[in-house]
């Protein structure tokens, strides 16, 4: 510890001289008693602010040595993952085609014979109508 002065056991050791017109005894015991519980306190959370400290020292040190090698296989990734990327959407765009193609083809045949109807239904009613004109 830096700088201290007293230690929990030179405050609980202290003794007063004790005068006519002085303070409580009893009084300045207890007052003393509870700066010992104090210094205490304060005593192990340093340890444990200490002891974590070092932990997270050693955990830096540990990533620091780690992170050369992961640099180098971040530095290598990229390209395998951009062919495999370009795979995978090659891929991915025949498997469309292919669901997607018969669908389409499906609703292109059914669209076409609506289309026939209509043409079939339009032509249908303009006869109507010449032969309606006739009479």
């Amino acid at each position: 510890m830096a700088n201290v002065i007293y230690t929990p056991n030179d405050i609980l050791e202290q003794e007063f001289k004790t005068k006519m017109r002085g303070y409580d005894p009893i009084e300045v015991d207890e007052f003393l008693d509870n700066i010992i519980k104090d210094y205490e306190a304060y005593n192990k959370d340093l340890l444990a602010l200490r002891e974590e400290n070092d932990r997270l020292k050693a955990k830096v040190d540990q990533l620091s040595k780690a992170q050369p090698s992961a640099t180098r296989v971040k530095e290598a990734a990229p390209k395998s993952s951009a062919v495999t990327n370009f795979d995978i959407l090659k891929r991915l765009s025949n498997l469309e085609r292919e669901v997607f193609g018969k669908k389409l083809d499906q609703q292109a045949s059914a669209t076409q014979t609506a289309v026939d109807d209509i043409k079939n239904n339009y032509t249908q009613a303009e006869d109507d109508n010449e032969k309606t004109r006739q009479f």
